[in-house]
């Protein structure tokens, strides 16, 4: 199993309930591609962008913490590349220190 964190800008044109649907959405995907949430999803709420994107200056923001094998999140990936509510979005494989930092790994001995 690998590590990864995925931050997810959702447009600002969504109201709030719905915009937090698409943590359920994302979660639900994971699970269905063998892997685990670590923790609780993180919801930044509305944020303001540093730069306009698509004539728009801020979004809603959550970032996920996640633990799925391999290859297993490019169904996800693709599915939030062509979602017309994903501004953006972002997934890191997170190095074995900084997973173990946040202990979504075991401690080595």
């Amino acid at each position: 199993m690998r590590t990864y964190e995925l931050m997810v800008i959702i447009d600002i044109d969504l109201d709030d309930s719905k915009a937090q649907g698409w943590i359920k959405t994302v979660t639900e995907a994971i699970g269905a591609a063998g892997g685990s949430i670590h923790g609780r999803p993180h919801w930044w709420g509305r944020t303001q962008f540093a730069y306009p994107i698509d004539h728009k200056t801020a979004g809603y923001y959550f970032v996920i913490e996640c633990l799925a094998p391999a290859g297993s999140l490019d169904e996800l990936e693709r599915s939030l590349r062509i979602a017309d509510d994903v501004v953006r979005h972002k997934l890191i494989r997170l190095p074995e220190a900084e997973a173990e930092r946040r202990g979504m790994i075991g401690q080595s001995a």
